[in-house]
């Protein structure tokens, strides 16, 4: 079952690369990007998962040879990034707008075109 999680974010990173370097559409390439950014995010959670693992919350009582925990160190990472790159799309966004309003376009092609 894990594979399917692999073969998700494979596709995702894939999918969102392909989109940043084909569409010149500056809202699909900021779209790509956060799809980028969800496939790393499905990695790296994928990564950390342990089949049958349970939540690294213990008391000393519970503690015993034949338990196993998820690490938690990949789920810390994951969330940040969630946050990171919530932050990256709406300043990317914010950028196109001001692009949009500027140039009249998202056309990156036009917008080389234009030059000053």
């Amino acid at each position: 079952m894990i594979i399917v999680n692999y073969i998700a974010a494979f596709f995702l990173i894939t999918l969102g690369f392909y989109t940043i370097v084909t569409k010149h559409n500056m809202i699909k390439t900021v779209l790509g990007l956060s799809i980028a950014d969800y496939g790393v995010n499905l990695f790296i959670v994928s990564v950390g998962f342990k089949p049958g693992g349970t939540a690294p919350i213990f008391t000393w009582s519970e503690l015993n040879p034949e338990t196993f925990f998820v690490d938690p160190i990949p789920q810390a990472l994951t969330l940040t990034s969630i946050v990171i790159g919530a932050c990256v799309t709406a300043m990317s966004l914010a950028l196109v707008i001001k692009l949009e309003e500027g140039y009249g376009t998202t056309d990156t092609r036009e917008i080389r075109r234009l030059r000053g």
